[in-house]
């Protein structure tokens, strides 16, 4: 997919800003059973698509106004993706600016996740 300017100018902002980790590492982390939030940031639609196993849903439209019920530990390890990678930058920034300290983005996305072969839930 071909990124307007202005939008990627303001995903690179966010990139310097916040972690972020790839596709193996997530995969390592689930395969290991390391204790961790997965979110995906995507729309409705592209969740119904299919996700990652172990994650919710909290599009990127609602994620800062519901992110303190789902996880209420500022200090919790949360992983986000998107399809791939720049929506989660954009949503770890926020997050991080609410005040979660332990936010990461993963490069790739569920594009990625999937092009790795991975196992996907739902669609």
């Amino acid at each position: 997919m071909q990124h307007n300017e202005r939008f990627l100018a303001i995903v690179n902002a966010a990139k310097a800003k916040v972690q972020e980790c790839t596709v193996q590492d997530v995969a390592d982390k689930l395969e290991k059973g390391h204790a961790f939030q997965l979110v995906d940031v995507r729309e409705e639609s592209e969740w119904a698509r299919g996700h990652l196993p172990s994650a919710i849903h909290l599009g990127k439209g609602v994620i800062e106004r519901d992110i303190e019920k789902a996880v209420p530990d500022t200090n919790t390890e949360i992983i986000l993706y998107c399809g791939g990678g720049y929506r989660s930058a954009l949503s770890a920034d926020n997050l991080q600016q609410m005040g979660y300290t332990n936010v990461i983005s993963m490069d790739g996305g569920f594009g990625g996740w999937k092009e790795a072969g991975h196992d996907v839930e739902g669609g």
